[in-house]
């Protein structure tokens, strides 16, 4: 790094914070502006895979992370109509003690708040950016006008981010999500994501998603996957409707269902899918679902959006001009991102569609075939986000 730059950074999610945190510490000026007057997470629980796990490493926040959070080896999904596991992956088939970790938002969203602001970066709360001038390095801001200008500008406001030019296509489902008290005495598998499917129409799951702070008790998230229309009706209906097709799913689920007593309690996440190209374009660089934006199906979201944060860190360290810092985040980036892409979009319609042919070839020929060597390992690298070795083109490696 031969100079100190001034960054602004839009967005105090997940990846503005992390690049946030990752810039300061190398000595430059770093602002990151947040619309809320209080910033703070949009979301329920997440999954932390061993990607997201060896960022957090790099910040000092990995052990912490694992102590909220709760260890999850498997992913495991039953057909309800012919009770077969239509999904069975499990992580040590690529490596033993390699999981998942399963963790509320909040916890996330709380420690990466607290890096940042310790590194040095200001947090600028009340601002609605609407734009940002590539060429000058300003945000434009809804009530407050110009911020800047900023040797970088950086896009970390999400999928509907009114920085990126890109189309934006709607899913037909989503999720309705809630986070629920860890049953005492339960048949779920505390070690597991589990869901469960009626062809591709409907599909529960419970994934344990660890603990709000030090000390409180563990929960759980419970999914419900919704198609996006139908939102308004579910919303307009008795609750006693959906909690009847939750029960007839999952029986298991009922002692879960029964805690959900208003409408309110269920966050509704409608998917998007969105790729941003280019990537950067002169001072300003798109991270994070800014950039590339998809279903939850694999659980990469919040992963990638570290890796991004790294890689832009990495970049910006060897230094340069704009142009040469943004060719150097592309190309540590754009091969996984453009994997991922294609498998999300690929594996997201085999369990959330209105397919009637996918869900059969699921059920009675990938399940059994996804059980044959090599399958397990690939699923496990495909999961675990080690795919496309996105650590490796970091010079980092998964081995702690």
């Amino acid at each position: 790094m031969s100079r100190t730059l001034s960054i602004g950074i839009a967005g105090a999610g997940i990846g503005g914070l992390a690049a946030g945190a990752f810039l300061a510490r190398q000595g430059h000026r770093v602002t990151v502006f947040d619309q809320f007057e209080a910033a703070g997470p949009v979301g329920s629980g997440l999954m932390l895979q061993e990607t997201g796990l060896v960022i957090l490493a790099q910040l000092g926040l990995r052990e912490r992370a694992q102590a909220l959070g709760a260890p999850i080896a498997r992913l495991w999904g039953v057909s309800a109509e012919t009770g077969r596991a239509v999904l069975d992956v499990r992580y040590g088939a690529l490596r033993d003690g390699l999981c998942g970790i399963g963790i509320q938002r909040a916890s996330v969203f709380a420690l990466l708040h607290e890096a940042a602001v310790a590194s040095g970066a200001r947090i600028f709360t009340g601002a609605r950016i609407t734009a940002a001038n590539a060429s000058s390095g300003t945000f434009a801001d809804a009530a407050r006008g110009a911020h800047g200008p900023f040797d970088l500008v950086i896009d970390a406001l999400g999928v509907r981010s009114p920085l990126s030019s890109a189309p934006v296509k709607k899913l037909p489902y989503g999720a309705l999500w809630a986070t629920l008290p860890w049953p005492d005495a339960g048949p779920f598998d505390s070690t597991a994501l589990e869901q469960r499917y009626e062809a591709a129409r409907k599909m529960a799951g419970v994934m344990p998603s660890g603990r709000a702070h030090a000390g409180a008790a563990q929960s759980l998230t419970y999914f419900w996957s919704i198609r996006g229309d139908a939102h308004a009706e579910f919303r307009a209906a008795p609750l006693v409707h959906w909690k009847d097709a939750a029960r007839a799913l999952w029986p298991e689920t009922a002692m879960l269902v029964d805690q959900i007593t208003d409408h309110e309690q269920l966050t509704f996440a409608r998917y998007r899918h969105r790729t941003h190209w280019p990537a950067a374009e002169g001072r300003l660089i798109h991270l994070g679902d800014s950039w590339h934006a998809a279903s939850p199906q694999l659980g990469q979201g919040a992963n990638m959006a570290l890796l991004d944060a790294c890689a832009l860190a990495r970049a910006v360290q060897v230094g340069g001009e704009a142009t040469d810092i943004a060719a150097m985040y592309v190309r540590q980036r754009a091969s996984h991102v453009r994997l991922y892409q294609l498998m999300t979009s690929a594996f997201t319609p085999v369990y959330q569609s209105d397919s009637r042919l996918l869900p059969w070839l699921r059920d009675r020929l990938v399940a059994p075939i996804s059980k044959l060597w090599p399958a397990p390992p690939i699923l496990a690298a495909l999961v675990s986000g080690a795919l496309g070795s996105p650590l490796k083109k970091l010079g980092l490696s998964a081995d702690r």
